[in-house]
């Protein structure tokens, strides 16, 4: 039994019997599956076009068309006249219409931005949250800067919770020495003037020990030694 167990696991395999099974079996699985793999293999092709034909003669073109029309309106902003830059001056559009027709592609993202950095240097705080919130840079240096102009936004409208939440999402958003902590600083300060002490020293020793070289981490031990937390 044995012997014969060994002769057939040792037998030579037949492998072009086994090819032609094989190619059986998989004419088998395509004609009961005809349809679905024919809706699968459309649904394919019709996605990898499309995505190319859109980039090509949509989201290029529109690209295109929102670089011309927002020039002005940056013009107006590096001006301080953020009316115009937001609305345009009549013969030139705004930030606003910027937004409204093209608001999908990158510019229209930037417009909004820039926007929402107008209407809260308007001291329109509530606009300019509703952008800066909404705002999808693509960036994580610009994303930092438009979450922690919107915790400046809260606290001028005196929502001083979320203040602190918009400051520590900018902080924590991009680990770097420009943004995190500068924000987290901020974040620091209104736990501060929020009546919460501990939640400051915490943040206060995080900008210390991960950013010691910038302006701020310089700076924490005068901050926490004013919170009765001395170092050692």
């Amino acid at each position: 039994m044995t012997e014969t167990t060994n002769k057939a696991a040792n037998a030579p395999v037949n492998k072009d019997f086994q090819l032609e099974d094989s190619l059986h079996k998989a004419e088998d699985f395509f004609y009961k599956h005809k349809n679905t793999i024919l809706i699968a293999v459309l649904v394919i092709v019709v996605v990898v076009g499309g995505t190319f034909a859109y980039n090509r003669f949509i989201k290029g073109p529109n690209e295109r068309k929102a670089q011309d029309m927002v020039f002005h309106a940056q013009q107006y902003f590096e001006q301080d006249s953020f009316k115009l830059a937001l609305n345009g001056d009549g013969n030139n559009y705004g930030f606003l219409q910027v937004i409204d027709k093209y608001g999908s592609t990158k510019t229209g993202q930037l417009a909004k931005y820039y926007a929402g950095v107008s209407y809260v240097r308007l001291g329109e705080f509530q606009k300019g949250i509703d952008l800066l919130t909404s705002f999808n840079a693509g960036d994580q240096v610009v994303q930092a800067m438009a979450y922690g102009l919107a915790g400046d936004a809260y606290m001028e409208l005196g929502k001083t919770e979320d203040g602190i939440s918009y400051y520590k999402k900018a902080g924590h958003y991009s680990d770097n020495e420009l943004t995190a902590p500068t924000y987290l600083f901020r974040a620091g300060l209104a736990l501060e003037k929020a009546g919460k002490p501990a939640d400051a020293i915490s943040l206060y020793k995080e900008i210390r020990d991960k950013y010691p070289q910038s302006t701020e981490g310089r700076e924490m031990d005068k901050y926490l030694a004013r919170l009765g937390d001395v170092r050692n």
